[in-house]
């Protein structure tokens, strides 16, 4: 329960945030939120004993993503479980604290981005370049860090009774 609301919680902050942070250089957003993309790495802990259950969430989260903000049907949905299969990786071979969540986000955002861009490529959708797309990315992140690290440090005070796992 813990973990659906957190991802709730970020998924309507995308939706304001991406409302209220109108602040454009050409067309290119100063800052982008992909906080539904920062909660489901976050959450990975709570579903450490019960990876499937992890995966069916992030698939119907990024359908509902779709759904909501981008309008093509099961692109989100397929990426978020690309990035969950990542994110499962990550933290198999490295422990969950507050360094390995500043280079996951780093390398999330990234895979993300960089995965839109080739899309965008490969159907000529958009015109983009390299410099629009290193721009994206570093504004992207400022945001996402601050916001990765905030629930990180949240998680941490959550009594033990609400999560599965220990974060260390």
């Amino acid at each position: 329960m813990l973990a659906l609301s957190i991802v709730i919680i970020s998924f309507i902050l995308d939706g304001i945030l991406n409302n209220f942070l109108p602040f454009m250089v050409g067309d290119l957003s100063i800052f982008s939120p992909l906080l539904t993309l920062v909660s489901i790495m976050i959450i990975y802990p709570l579903y450490r004993k019960k990876e499937k259950k992890y995966f069916i969430t992030i698939f119907i989260v990024g359908f509902i993503y779709d759904l909501f903000y981008t309008n093509l049907l099961f692109f989100n949905a397929l990426l978020f479980l690309l990035i969950g299969f990542f994110v499962k990786q990550f933290f198999k071979y490295l422990e969950y604290n507050f360094i390995n969540i500043f280079i996951s986000t780093i390398l999330i955002i990234c895979l993300y981005e960089v995965t839109i861009a080739v899309i965008i490529l490969i159907f000529n959708l958009v015109p983009i370049t390299i410099f629009k797309l290193i721009y994206k990315i570093g504004h992207t992140l400022i945001l996402n860090i601050l916001y990765a690290e905030a629930l990180y440090l949240i998680l941490k005070l959550v009594p033990k009774k609400f999560k599965r796992v220990k974060i260390n």
